[in-house]
């Protein structure tokens, strides 16, 4: 399984995200610039933390323009499986491919610390690996993790089984405590924590190492189905 480290102006998380992939699943792995026009020979996306652009005009607004973003957007129609963190996740949010949008932190401060998520599907392709319901520790660093979004795309998200992560203490007002959602596929997630901290006890915490095995198992089984056919 290829992976490509998106990587923007501002982005300060791709040095983190490559070594998750690389010494966590040991697959192949690529920084790739903002201004790619081919991601064909990826099969896993990952949108990193930051502050892309400086965060100017709103966090992610700019991203969302760079040519690189009309790539994720095929990505993810082709069923490519796109992670993006903290950052990340803003951009996907303003890039329309998942729902919802990310505001200042009820505190109106910056959050860094350790916080623990309770794992709400774990149907997902990121998240097989884990039990529902289980508690994981991951640290998160934002000042613009608040999730929120209309009624009805909250009763969606409820309904389609969308919310992938809850936080046990809210640390920054998200409605319902969401800490990370999914597209209606499955296949693209957006989440302010940072798992590719969490990959080693050095680090405090080994608990998001199970998101890139889910990630890597799903991804076999994918084509394992698709060589018996």
């Amino acid at each position: 399984m290829k992976f490509a480290v998106l990587v923007f102006p501002g982005s300060n998380c791709d040095i983190d995200c490559y070594k998750a992939v690389e010494d966590t699943i040991g697959q192949p792995v690529d920084y790739v610039w903002h201004t790619a026009t081919d991601l064909s020979a990826y099969d896993g996306i990952l949108v990193p933390g930051g502050f892309s652009y400086g965060d100017y005009l709103r966090c992610g607004a700019i991203s969302r323009f760079a040519p690189v973003m009309n790539e994720v957007a095929k990505a993810a129609e082709e069923g490519k499986f796109i992670l993006g963190i903290c950052n990340g996740f803003q951009i996907l949010t303003e890039a329309g491919l998942l729902p919802g949008t990310l505001l200042r932190n009820t505190s109106l401060k910056f959050r860094c610390h350790d916080t623990v998520l309770r794992v709400e599907n774990n149907t997902n392709p990121f998240t097989s690996e884990y039990a529902a319901g289980e508690e994981i520790v991951i640290p998160i660093a934002h000042g613009e993790g608040n999730y929120y979004c209309d009624d009805a795309t909250l009763e969606q998200l409820k309904k389609n089984n969308q919310i992938i992560f809850t936080y046990v203490n809210n640390p920054n007002g998200s409605l319902e405590d969401i800490a990370g959602i999914s597209n209606e596929r499955g296949n693209v997630v957006g989440m302010m924590p940072h798992p590719e901290r969490a990959v080693d006890s050095l680090f405090g915490s080994e608990d998001g190492k199970k998101m890139f095995t889910s990630i890597l198992k799903a991804w076999r089984d994918r084509h394992e189905s698709a060589s018996v056919r």
